[in-house]
């Protein structure tokens, strides 16, 4: 019977293949350039899920109106680049102030009452941003939209061209980074004092936890996230509608989040990738009823679960490792040693 690969090994692992997979993902706008408009929109829909996985995943705080804080990041951004001020470094940290500012104001009401409650409270804050932007036409552009800026190119070196291999590369790196400071704030004290609220909030009360002291600290990050995510979809776009407050994307961030599992981080990231694909698949296939295959699927997700997806790839990854080492057995005798089946010394 082999022994189990050490936990230090398995983790090397782990991390030369999410290694991996980042190289991967940045190497894919040179080897593929007319994939990047694709992957920019996967980044910035895993970027704006990470920061909801932050709340609803690691803390456990349900919210129906996400969106709020990707729209208040976009306007903050394009309406600082059609100021005259179109430093894309300069509109990104613009939107993650306006919108954690949003989110250190606003999560003193969301913290209130039971999930429930919480659920409401998201859902009108968003109804409510929605509302205000569409009726400040003069500012925002109400249900035109915000164009007519100019964005400059990144560092004064990289424009923003039609390809997208610069706006892609751009939010690979900002969604590297925000992956970064999520994994080193879930595998921090703090992070575990989140996951204790989660599981049960009056037990950590009662070991001395400030609850509510963390539940506004991390709702006030995802907001500021959430608003680098809106940032860079205005700059990458160019344009900033009324579509980036409305219900639907909130939705949308919640249905990515079941498709690649909550509390994970990794499931931002697989999440987005899938439903994406998914949509782009599926839109070139059936352009009027795709949403439609998007619910089966989802529904499929939802009866079959994570749990069982995950024992099934566990089975064939399984299997494939034991034929592997089938293999290797039927090879040959190893050096050193009899070959099994055979006879040995001192038996007739």
């Amino acid at each position: 019977m082999s022994a189990a690969a050490p936990p230090t090994r398995a983790y090397g692992s782990a991390s030369f293949v999410a290694g991996a997979l980042w190289a991967l993902a940045f190497a894919v706008p040179f080897v593929l350039p007319g994939k990047a408009l694709l992957l920019n929109e996967i980044a910035i829909l895993a970027l704006f899920v990470l920061s909801l996985d932050l709340i609803l995943g690691i803390a456990g705080i349900v919210s129906l109106g996400h969106a709020a804080f990707l729209g208040v990041g976009a306007y903050a951004a394009g309406l600082l680049a059609r100021a005259g001020y179109g430093d894309p470094l300069l509109g990104l940290g613009f939107g993650i102030l306006c919108a954690g500012l949003l989110g250190l104001a606003t999560s003193f009401l969301v913290l209130r009452g039971s999930d429930l409650t919480r659920l409401m409270v998201t859902l009108g804050i968003g109804m409510l941003l929605y509302e205000l932007a569409n009726r400040m036409a003069w500012l925002t552009g109400g249900a035109d939209g915000l164009s007519d800026m100019t964005i400059t190119p990144l560092l004064g070196l990289f424009a923003f061209d039609l390809y997208g291999r610069t706006a892609c590369l751009y939010a690979l790196t900002t969604l590297a980074l925000a992956f970064w400071l999520a994994r080193r704030i879930t595998a921090s004290p703090f992070g575990f004092a989140l996951k204790a609220i989660r599981d049960n909030r009056l037990r950590a009360q009662a070991i001395g936890i400030p609850v509510g002291r963390r539940l506004v600290t991390i709702y006030t990050i995802a907001a500021a996230m959430a608003g680098a995510a809106g940032a860079l979809q205005a700059q990458s776009s160019q344009f900033v509608s009324l579509s980036l407050l409305d219900f639907h994307r909130s939705a949308e961030a919640l249905l990515v989040l079941v498709i690649g599992g909550a509390g994970t981080l990794y499931g931002a990231l697989f999440g987005a990738l899938a439903f994406r694909l998914l949509q782009d698949g599926l839109v070139r296939l059936s352009p009027q009823h795709w949403e439609f295959f998007v619910g089966l699927a989802l529904v499929a997700l939802v009866l079959v679960g994570h749990a069982r997806l995950r024992a099934w790839l566990a089975l064939l990854t399984g299997r494939a490792a034991g034929a592997r080492e089938g293999g290797q057995r039927e090879g040959g005798p190893r050096e050193g040693g009899p070959r099994e089946g055979g006879p040995r010394e001192g038996r007739p």
